[in-house]
């Protein structure tokens, strides 16, 4: 009768240490994306508002601002997201180190927004509005945070899902400096 109850719960315990060494050692660059290889698709949505009563007209983030000659990193993150802000020390190391990024925030709210930006830091050039997720399912994104470089000329070289790891920041600023190296 013991061994009815004992099974089970080492079975369990058994898968679930399976899944976590599984996500745990998982390469995350090497997950397929739609998009890497390929022109960003167009998209206009607002910018974010960073005025302390959100009162201002802050103008629109389009595609146009990723095909202007630089390089950018592309960070989809959300207020409510817990993984966007443990990432977000590494995002302001990013543009410590020079980095352009553009902040696209997911399904939130712009009040939100501003008051987690304001906590936190801000590591954004601009920041685009994408409340209805629209951009994010064009980008083929499958939560928050996720981020993408894009090349001067709009294409997208690099995907990664989830916070960035240090080993993510290394990519990163290798391709920066390899673009660097190239102008």
């Amino acid at each position: 009768m013991r061994a009815f109850f004992v099974v089970p719960v080492i079975l369990f315990l058994g898968l679930a240490g399976l899944f976590a060494w599984v996500l745990l050692t998982r390469d995350k660059v090497e997950l397929p994306s739609m998009l890497v290889g390929h022109e960003v698709r167009s998209f206009d949505i607002p910018a974010l508002d960073l005025s302390p009563d959100g009162a201002a007209d802050a103008g629109r983030v389009t595609d146009a601002d990723l095909k202007s000659g630089h390089m950018t990193v592309v960070n989809f993150w959300a207020s409510w997201c817990g993984p966007c802000r443990i990432e977000q020390a590494s995002l302001m190391g990013l543009r410590h180190d020079g980095l352009r990024i553009l902040g696209i925030n997911y399904k939130d709210e712009p009040a939100d927004a501003r008051r987690f930006l304001n906590d936190l830091g801000n590591p954004f050039e601009r920041v685009g509005v994408d409340r209805a997720g629209r951009v994010g399912i064009d980008w083929g994104i499958t939560g928050v945070p996720e981020t993408f470089v894009v090349n001067g000329a709009g294409q997208v070289i690099f995907r990664v899902v989830g916070p960035l790891a240090p080993s993510d920041i290394k990519n990163l600023v290798r391709i920066a400096e390899s673009k660097n190296a190239t102008d």
